[in-house]
């Protein structure tokens, strides 16, 4: 299950850089910078696929190793009308506020005007149909449908790619090349959620992942509940777990990109080329974390289901192969990025300085990718086991009490 995922990732993290990279050939690199600006934003609204998705989706793999499909289908479209709720609240919210959310980031008068291009795409009108997507793709994952989960993904990151250059310099004039790249991304994850709607359509009985709370079954009647009246919504214990494992997950997730934030608004002080060097290097050392989180992804349902079903043996061998793939993984990105950073960020902006700049910052940072992937890998097993107070306590304690304010030392 977690080969589609990596690859998926793997797919998502080239279309994310795909942007910088295009961007790059501007020469500008206050387009680079404004468009870096957005990510810790952008990552908050996906954090909110992490509520419903990731609570949504560990709960479903349990339940069906519990022998309770019925249930784990009502999960499934709590978990849906949940994302398209919270999502909306969002995107609302960045729409009225952006010139201060922009202002609280660092924007200067050189990035303002292509950091909002960019905010307005991706997350006004873009945050609906990415958080959905990947909420969906998560809800597969729990099923055992993670093949269609990474094409989902991967073929809305492919298309991005195609669209980017489209975009920016065929059917935009000059100097619009950022608005391009965010049309792009908006058409690309439209695309990837109207693939995932019509996927869980039509596997429909063949699955319980529904889009309504109740299913009309021949001679099955819907349950009750105290009232005497069918019960629509999941068992409140089970919304409660929805929450109890998914917002340790935004948490993280939301903490994460607090970093990401605080890093940008520090280095905004040392002028607009250093925050577009750190944009670069954000997104570059996302290539193995994106593929540890890969494989957390495909852990994480196989997990939960035999956590569930008393299959321990199992389990525990799923757990091994997946901290040594992933530290592997961790050990030869650092190799990679301390022996080439300089021509990778060669290969995204010519601008002399960025490239000096970037290149110091890659090598320091990649030093912590291993641990790095072992925080990501023990918070997404405690969520396979249920337990996501312990992986809010071990999410808060890494982001909140250590690095963060290290950032500041």
């Amino acid at each position: 299950m977690a080969l589609p995922t990596i690859i998926s990732q793997l797919i998502v993290l080239i279309y994310n850089m795909a942007d910088t990279f295009y961007l790059g050939r501007t020469g500008n690199p206050y387009m680079v910078a404004g468009v870096s600006l957005i990510l810790p934003v952008f990552n908050i609204c996906l954090s909110l696929a992490g509520l419903s998705g990731i609570g949504g989706g560990a709960l479903i793999s349990r339940l069906l190793g519990a022998g309770e499909p019925e249930e784990a289908g009502k999960v499934s479209a709590f978990s849906i009308h949940l994302a398209l709720a919270t999502t909306a609240f969002f995107s609302i919210g960045m729409l009225l506020f952006m010139n201060l959310v922009l202002g609280l980031l660092g924007a200067s008068g050189n990035t303002l005007r292509f950091a909002r291009q960019y905010s307005f795409c991706v997350i006004v009108l873009g945050g609906i149909p990415t958080v959905l997507s990947n909420v969906m793709a998560n809800l597969l994952r729990s099923v055992g449908e993670s093949g269609k989960a990474g094409f989902g993904i991967a073929m809305g990151g492919i298309l991005n790619i195609f669209l980017d250059p489209l975009f920016m310099f065929v059917l935009l004039p000059r100097g619009y090349e950022v608005l391009g790249v965010g049309v792009a991304t908006l058409l690309s994850n439209c695309c990837a959620c109207l693939f995932f709607a019509v996927t869980i359509l039509q596997l429909g009985p063949k699955t319980v992942l529904r889009f309504r709370f109740t299913q009309r079954q021949e001679g099955s009647p819907a349950k009750e509940s105290l009232s005497g009246k069918p019960r629509r919504l999941p068992r409140p214990e089970n919304i409660r777990s929805v929450f109890t494992v998914g917002i340790p997950s935004s948490v993280a997730t939301l903490l994460f990109d607090i970093d990401y934030i605080v890093i940008d608004k520090l280095m905004s002080g040392y002028g607009d080329i250093a925050l577009a060097a750190i944009g670069i290097v954000l997104k570059v050392e996302r290539l193995p974390l994106n593929v540890g989180i890969g494989i957390c992804q495909g852990m994480m349902p196989l997990v939960a289901y035999n956590y569930s079903s008393g299959n321990h043996r199992r389990m525990f061998r799923i757990i091994r192969f997946s901290l040594v793939t992933g530290l592997i993984v961790g050990a030869l990105s650092v190799a990679m990025y301390e022996i080439a950073a300089g021509s990778i960020m060669r290969l995204f902006i010519a601008d002399p300085e960025t490239v000096r700049l970037g290149t110091d910052f890659l090598r320091i940072r990649s030093l912590a990718t291993p641990l790095m992937f072992m925080s990501f890998f023990t918070v997404y097993t405690f969520q396979g086991f249920g337990r996501g107070e312990r992986s809010l306590f071990l999410g808060v304690m890494r982001w909140a009490a250590f690095n963060i304010p290290m950032l500041f030392l």
